[in-house]
């Protein structure tokens, strides 16, 4: 029971990790100039983005679910012949 809930924490931090840096990535490309906008010659506009308050929301919670995978793992581990 150990092993596999020690699994499943760093599961969810490299999946709490991947997805925190794909919203990075997210924000960095919707926030790039438009790539065929040269002004005067073309004009560009950019409409609005869609508010990302959710989606850094959603990456709190999967760190906060961390905490809690990790707080589950010390019980476990408690409970095993490992601990004195």
């Amino acid at each position: 029971d150990f092993l596999a809930t020690a699994a499943f924490s760093f599961l969810w931090l490299v999946a709490s990790s991947a997805w925190a840096k794909a919203l990075t990535d997210v924000k960095a490309s919707v926030a790039a100039p438009l790539p065929h906008c040269h002004p005067p010659a073309v004009t560009c506009t950019r409409d609005t983005t869609t508010p990302m308050g959710a989606l850094n929301v959603s990456v709190v919670f999967g760190f906060l679910n961390l905490i809690l995978w990790l707080g589950s793992s010390w019980f476990v581990f408690k409970e095993t012949n490992f601990h004195p």
